[in-house]
């Protein structure tokens, strides 16, 4: 009886109150772009794998030294550059079915595959907990090798998947389009997130061996299933690129990146990339030791994150489908986070947990504005049917930006906590609260730069003909 009310309720519900109810369109219907956002979530969830789980796993369970997690954790970032040369290779590649992206696609999704297969019994063997240890040279060349590929992997998909949906989506849908391939990518980081604690709350070997591999094979079979016919065959397509000199990549990217203030704009998510998450990797350390939060307390946090994010999502979605420029949205997501940082480092002298929480939403809100105004307007700047290119630079410098962002926090930190400990900077600097102020202060300067940066692109875009390339 209540299953048939709530069911008659939910018919009563207008369509226009449904998140993304309006993102679908004629060449994209929404169970194909549902299915399409797949591979967000296996981002998602093979994120969450790396930096959440396997962060604390190798430190705490496997003893592996921290600096070389930080070491493998930060191998993904080398392949990121070249997102911007995956991109261009998916707008021009020759099949002989005439498919552009689904090559790229699943060629990611298999290197990814691979690298998560390898990776467990390379870890017990750095760990020395493996029957049969193999020697450390060669140990740790296959962990590196391992998380490379697996970085490698998700580059490539990634780009090649924004770029079909872009290429399949029309330019009234494409903002809704984007929003919701952030929204499934925080749906696969918080869902893999909570499953990875379930399957690994009793640690054992074996354990993480059947997870991480268990990892490799839904990776596979989603995004599989997330491109299976997505893409339809084009024999005229292949038929005229055989036809077609290609140009050389070097000669594509000196044209694209002298449009008018081009490296200004990537500069600009260069720098709001690396503003928003250098606090990733001290967040939750500072609510443990300064704010004294619980274990339980301190893992909420990502769900304020998430939670924040979400509603940026959601806003960016609607705001730019009526029209805002992406770069305002952007800089609106810049101004956001100016507060919200501010709130994290009054929290400590404070000692106020609900403002540090009410911090941590505004980060997450502000980042999702900014994350995907800058993306939509990465859109905006293809050229001659180059999306891939456009989208791979920009997921270069976010990419690059967020690896570096995650090591300079974490080095700030120790650095700063080592000098003032002992008190050669007075009492008050030698608190354990300092080194957290200073990266958190960091970022607020950082926020500051990007508005700077941002603001002539916004002025231009104002100065132009809207349907015009803005860059």
């Amino acid at each position: 009886m209540i299953a048939e009310r709530v069911k008659r309720m939910a018919k009563q519900i207008p369509g226009e109150w449904l998140p993304f109810a309006d993102v679908a369109s004629d060449g994209l219907p929404l169970p194909r772009l549902l299915r399409l956002s797949l591979f967000k979530v296996t981002m998602g969830m093979t994120t969450a794998l790396l930096i959440g789980t396997l962060n604390r796993v190798m430190i705490v369970e496997l003893n592996v030294a921290a600096s070389l997690v930080s070491l493998m954790l930060a191998l993904p970032m080398l392949v990121a550059p070249f997102r911007a040369v995956t991109g261009y290779q998916s707008d021009t590649h020759r099949s002989a079915f005439g498919w552009k992206r689904v090559p790229f696609m699943w060629g990611g999704s298999l290197i990814q595959f691979f690298g998560l297969a390898f990776m467990p019994f390379a870890l017990l063997n750095l760990s020395g907990q493996a029957q049969n240890p193999l020697p450390t040279w060669l140990v740790e060349a296959v962990v590196a090798l391992s998380f490379l590929m697996v970085g490698a992997g998700l580059q490539t998909s990634q780009t090649a998947g924004l770029a079909l949906a872009t290429d399949q989506a029309s330019e009234q849908t494409r903002p809704r389009v984007v929003a919701l391939m952030y929204v499934m990518l925080l749906a696969g980081a918080v869902g893999g997130s909570l499953i990875y604690s379930v399957l690994l709350a009793d640690f054992k070997p074996g354990r993480l061996i059947q997870v991480v591999q268990g990892t490799a094979v839904v990776v596979l079979l989603l995004n599989g299933f997330a491109l299976w016919k997505q893409e339809g065959r084009n024999p005229e397509r292949a038929a005229a690129m055989k036809l077609q000199k290609q140009e050389p990549f070097q000669q594509v990217w000196a044209r694209f990146i002298r449009k008018p203030l081009a490296k200004r704009f990537l500069w600009t998510t260069f720098l709001g990339t690396l503003a928003f998450n250098m606090q990733d990797i001290v967040l939750e350390p500072y609510g443990g030791e300064i704010l004294h939060l619980s274990v339980g307390a301190t893992s909420a946090l990502t769900a304020m994150l998430a939670g924040g994010g979400l509603v940026g999502f959601l806003l960016a979605g609607r705001l730019l489908a009526r029209g805002i420029d992406p770069l305002r949205l952007a800089a609106y997501g810049a101004l956001a986070g100016m507060p919200a940082f501010s709130a994290v480092i009054f929290s400590a002298p404070m000692d106020a947990g609900w403002l540090f929480r009410a911090g941590a939403l505004g980060i997450g809100f502000g980042g999702g504005l900014f994350a995907v105004g800058t993306l939509f307007a990465a859109m905006r700047m293809e050229d001659g049917g180059l999306i891939g290119l456009a989208l791979g630079a920009w997921g270069a410098v976010q990419s690059t930006g967020a690896g570096l962002a995650m090591f300079f926090g974490g080095a700030l930190r120790d650095g700063v906590t080592q000098v003032v400990a002992d008190g050669s900077y007075g009492a008050a600097f030698a608190s354990p609260a300092t080194g957290y102020s200073v990266v958190y202060h960091v970022e607020l300067l950082l926020l500051f730069i990007t508005l700077v940066a941002i603001g002539p692109l916004v002025r231009r875009r104002r100065a132009i003909d809207r349907l015009e390339p803005i860059y």
